[in-house]
């Protein structure tokens, strides 16, 4: 049996757990055809769309990742036609990824799914509580940057 809850945080975990079990459900697509991005490059087409293009050690330092780990998922990226291998646009010695049209296309349908199932899910709520959420997530996901060191860049 579960400890009793006596902090809020206790919920707050419970929640969250909650959450991350839900998070594909809000907006189930057929991955028939490679029509869904597994989650490891939504969030890494995601980063490089805010950023610009990324060497393998840029992404390490963002997502705190090793490299080898990084290796096979931008990798799996190439091999799907999601990103492009380029020179740096700066100058430097290692190679950068750059989202492809299609990585483009398809982080853009992925993110258009997602949308239209929250709205699904948050069909009942009010302008104000969509936004108050938001806002609270918002400052949720910026205090664990703070605490990794790791801001992600945002629009």
């Amino acid at each position: 049996m579960d400890k009793p809850v006596d902090k809020p945080t206790h919920l707050v975990e419970f929640e969250t757990m909650l959450l991350s079990r839900h998070t594909h459900l809000y907006a189930p697509r057929s991955r028939a055809g490679g029509a869904q991005l597994d989650r490891s490059a939504y969030v890494l087409l995601s980063r490089i769309r805010m950023h610009g293009p990324l060497s393998i050690g840029q992404l390490s330092e963002a997502f705190g990742l090793d490299a080898s780990t990084l290796n096979r998922q931008t990798a799996a990226m190439l091999r799907a036609g999601l990103v492009e291998r380029i020179p740096d646009p700066e100058g430097g010695i290692a190679r950068k990824f750059r989202i492809s049209e299609e990585g483009e296309r398809r982080l853009d349908a992925d993110r258009t799914s997602n949308i239209e199932g929250l709205d699904r899910v948050m069909e009942h709520w009010s302008p104000d509580d969509v936004t108050l959420f938001a806002t609270l997530l918002e400052r949720f996901n910026r205090d664990i940057e703070r605490l990794e060191g790791r801001p992600w860049p945002r629009p």
